[in-house]
């Protein structure tokens, strides 16, 4: 498995978008996440781009982070959002998302931010698994999906 940075609209990440957004659709009877995104938002050093390549270069899974600061939307300086955490079905449970996961918290913390944070939500109970597994705890709600219901918000504080 090979990680390769690359542009949001890079066909591939296009094409697992197009994944995830239907798993969102399905899981949440909704148009999928409707956050407004762009390619410059995970462009270096403000964010990055990752996708998870098998040896034969078969797109399996993604993932970015963009930078934040305190806003209206309930931000805090120094935040490095998680967005678009996705691996294909059939290659689910070889540990992509963690190497994707530690990746994108090492290149964050490289860029000074200093705290990881994502939504998720409550029909993603395997998203919410990874992240607790991994040191995420629940904080307080951010973000376009800040006043749902079935939102959850988890940070990481990437500096000791």
């Amino acid at each position: 498995m090979e990680l390769r940075r690359v542009s949001f609209d890079h066909p591939d990440a296009v094409k697992l978008n197009d994944l995830v957004q239907r798993e969102y659709a399905e899981r949440y009877d909704s148009e999928g996440d409707v956050t407004p995104l762009d390619r410059a938002m995970f462009e270096p050093p403000n964010g990055l781009y990752l996708i998870a390549y098998d040896e034969n270069g078969t797109p399996l899974a993604t993932g970015g982070w963009r930078a934040q600061e305190a806003d209206e939307w309930g931000y805090s300086d120094g935040d490095a959002e998680l967005k678009r955490m996705f691996v294909v079905d059939e290659a689910r449970r070889r540990g992509l998302a963690r190497r994707i996961l530690a990746a994108l918290e090492d290149d964050a913390r490289a860029a000074g931010r200093t705290r990881m944070v994502l939504e998720t939500g409550t029909e993603q109970p395997e998203a919410i698994a990874l992240y607790t597994s991994d040191g995420y705890e629940p904080c307080a709600k951010f973000g376009h999906y800040r006043f749902e219901e079935r939102s959850r918000c988890y940070a990481k504080p990437l500096r000791d």
